[in-house]
C-alpha cells in the first residue's frame, strides 16, 4: 500500500462517518511535510445548514488551527471527491502544496472535470494526483445516493 492509499483510506473513513450522519459521503485528510495527519474533515452541510461546510474546508480550517497559520505550505490534502470551485479556491489560497483525490466529479469538479482551477496562475502551483482509490471513493457516493433515492 502506498502512502497515498494509506491517507486516502483515512479520508474514506471520514466519508463513511459523514454518510452515517446523513451527509454526502466526502472525507478529507490534511498531512504535513513530515507525513503527520494534522487535520481530518468531512461534509457537515446538513448538520450545520452551511453551504461552506465541505470536507476540504473542514480540513483546511482545522489544519490552520492546528498549525496556528493560514499558510499550509508543504501540506497535502487527501479528499475522496474532486474539489469543487469553492474548495479549489480555498486550497490555492491556503497554499496547500498538493491535492490527492479519489473520484472525479463530472458535475462540479474544478480539478479537471468541469474546469481546472489549479491550472490558472493564481500564485503557488498546487500539484494534483487524481484517481487514488477511485473505485472505492466512487462506489461510496453511488451507494449513498442510490439508498437516498429509495427512501
Amino acid at each position: 500500500m502506498t502512502h497515498d492509499e494509506q491517507y486516502m483510506r483515512l479520508a474514506l473513513e471520514q466519508a463513511h462517518r459523514a454518510a452515517k450522519r446523513g451527509e454526502v459521503p466526502v472525507g478529507a485528510v490534511l498531512v504535513d511535510e513530515q507525513g503527520r495527519v494534522i487535520a481530518l474533515g468531512r461534509n457537515r452541510r446538513e448538520k450545520r445548514q452551511d453551504a461552506l461546510a465541505h470536507a476540504e474546508i473542514d480540513a483546511i480550517v482545522r489544519g490552520c488551527r492546528h498549525t496556528g497559520s493560514w499558510r499550509l505550505e508543504g501540506c497535502t490534502l487527501y479528499v475522496t471527491l474532486e474539489p469543487c470551485a469553492m474548495c479549489a479556491g480555498a486550497i490555492v489560497n491556503s497554499r496547500v502544496a498538493r491535492v490527492v483525490y479519489g473520484a472525479s466529479d463530472p458535475k462540479a469538479g474544478a480539478a479537471g472535470s468541469v474546469l481546472d482551477l489549479f491550472s490558472y496562475p493564481l500564485g503557488r502551483k498546487t500539484l494534483l494526483t487524481k484517481g487514488v482509490m477511485q473505485d472505492e471513493c466512487a462506489a461510496l457516493l453511488t451507494n449513498f445516493f442510490r439508498t437516498l433515492r429509495k427512501h
